[in-house]
């Protein structure tokens, strides 16, 4: 835990560097609408476990920065559903109010380019569901309840047509423990003793507004 928050606190000194020393153009602010699939496993958690698949949905802002137009904040609030899922049904669920904070870079200044994105990724749980837990320690009100905060940092690829149609793939690595109760209540399995990291991999269509 306390290597997490080493984690955290230096990605937000690196943003904040970046709002501090650039030239951010807030009057040239666009916004824009993003939506696709998920793609979530919990790492060390719910043995045996596989992938969940679900969606995410949400807005965001794209302000400019160093008066060129390559480089950009993105700001974005989202809905983002995770977790992960076992065998016969069951369901490890979660969903959160997700806020990424992008670094974009196009790769040039045409209209229609590709562009990397890279920052943090803020999760605030909303909701858990689970159902047919494999085991009775995996259940909410034993030790299975998720983490109201998950932290992870967040990087992926894309492609801009005329800067307003985007599609993109992105992969975020967490760093919290999504599950803290859960660890070492199996000590059987070695796993168990280590932290219940949230992976998430999106692939997302956006429209920007002009």
């Amino acid at each position: 835990m306390k290597n997490s928050f080493k984690k955290i606190a230096l990605s937000l000194s690196v943003f904040a560097s970046i709002y501090n020393f650039a030239q951010i153009d807030f009057s040239s602010t666009r916004f824009g609408l993003t939506a696709g699939p998920t793609y979530s496993r919990v790492q060390n958690a719910h043995n045996p476990s596989s992938a969940r698949v679900n969606f995410f949905a949400g807005a965001f802002a794209i302000i400019p920065v160093g008066g060129d137009d390559m480089f950009y904040l993105q700001p974005g609030v989202e809905y983002l559903g995770a977790g992960e899922n076992g065998d016969n049904g069951t369901k490890y669920g979660s969903s959160y109010l997700s806020v990424p904070v992008y670094f974009k870079a196009y790769f040039s200044e045409a209209e229609s380019e590709f562009f990397g994105q890279l920052g943090p990724r803020f999760g605030f749980a909303m909701s858990q569901n689970i159902k047919n837990p494999s085991k009775a320690i995996y259940t909410a009100d034993q030790f299975g309840k998720t983490a109201t905060f998950d932290f992870a940092l967040s990087g992926g690829l894309g492609f801009s047509y005329k800067r307003k149609w985007e599609i993109f793939a992105r992969f975020d690595y967490g760093f919290t423990d999504t599950l803290p109760d859960l660890k070492g209540k199996e000590p059987q399995d070695p796993n168990s003793f280590k932290n219940k990291k949230q992976h998430v991999v999106s692939g997302g269509i956006s429209y920007i507004f002009d």
